[in-house]
């Protein structure tokens, strides 16, 4: 099975003879890569999600690829006959798991959600926050070759928005690819392999952080780096320290690691995933003279 997915030459009307919300879209989503996409309200950012998530057909063009595909929507439907527990575990059923597997994996996604405590609750008595925590668990618990998150991170709570974090570097870090939108330029930065605007009905590629460009990491002799701070236990996983100049042991238990540019996505995912996870401070280009 073709784990990429290709769009080409796709496009989507208003309608059957409206006008064109996107055209001309040609993106090509590979495996084990994390990609954000951008743009104002109503430039056409979630038409194109569901062009690749496959629950809108393109007007014109195609799509190519058949990765197993999990899709968080803009808005998710909260009001299904369905308590949370039998709601994800049907779902799990459905992406192919047995009954005693997708059980399981309900629970654990509930639990690493902090939302076991609505386990049995009706799905339409649910807060929003709560079904925003079903609706993402929904998409993780069958393990896709292919997540896609349009604003995911919207009603979540600080612990549940960090786990979701955690659990898109997992997905990569697996060889999954992610694709997202989300309203906070901050979100994942450093850990994006690439990053697309939607305006004026088309994509446009531009530098992620890493990639070079005004934004990029300073360049030292050798090489572009880049610094992360995080706060955690020691000693860090010996997947972050590889290739890394460390700084440790501060009184709050905060690391600074100079990386280069090329591995920062490497270094990140491995202290996003690692259990305790650790909390990212800051991810900044380092000064021109390179590493300390």
């Amino acid at each position: 099975m073709d784990r990429a997915l290709r769009l080409t030459n796709a496009g989507r009307r208003y309608g059957f003879r409206g006008p064109w919300v996107i055209r001309n879209i040609d993106l090509h989503v590979t495996p084990a890569t994390l990609v954000r996409v951008e743009g104002p309200n109503g430039s056409g950012k979630s038409t194109l999600l569901r062009l690749l998530a496959r629950v809108d057909a393109p007007t014109e063009g195609r799509v190519s690829g058949r990765p197993r595909t999990a899709y968080v929507p803009e808005r998710f439907p909260a009001a299904l006959p369905f308590t949370s527990f039998d709601y994800l575990t049907h779902l799990g059923t459905i992406h192919g798991l047995t009954p005693p597997s997708a059980r399981r994996a309900a629970g654990d996604w509930l639990d690493r959600f902090g939302a076991s405590a609505h386990a049995r609750t009706p799905m339409s008595q649910l807060s929003k926050g709560s079904s925003q925590k079903v609706a993402v668990a929904q998409a993780l618990l069958a393990e896709p070759e292919l997540l896609i998150l349009d604003e995911a991170w919207t009603g979540l709570d600080t612990e549940a928005r960090a786990e979701l974090e955690r659990a898109v570097a997992e997905r990569t870090a697996a060889g999954a690819a992610v694709v997202f939108v989300d309203h906070d330029p901050r979100r994942l930065t450093g850990t994006t392999d690439a990053v697309y605007t939607v305006g004026d009905g088309t994509l446009h590629r531009r530098a992620a952080a890493g990639e070079g460009g005004g934004g990029g990491p300073s360049v030292g002799p050798e090489g572009p780096h880049t610094t992360i701070e995080v706060r955690g236990p020691a000693p860090l996983p010996p997947e972050a320290v590889g290739r890394a100049t460390v700084t440790e042991g501060t009184a709050d238990r905060t690391h600074r690691l100079t990386v280069p540019a090329s591995h920062s996505d490497v270094v990140l995912r491995a202290l996003l995933t690692a259990r305790p996870p650790y909390h990212v401070v800051s991810v900044r280009p380092s000064d021109p003279e390179g590493p300390r």
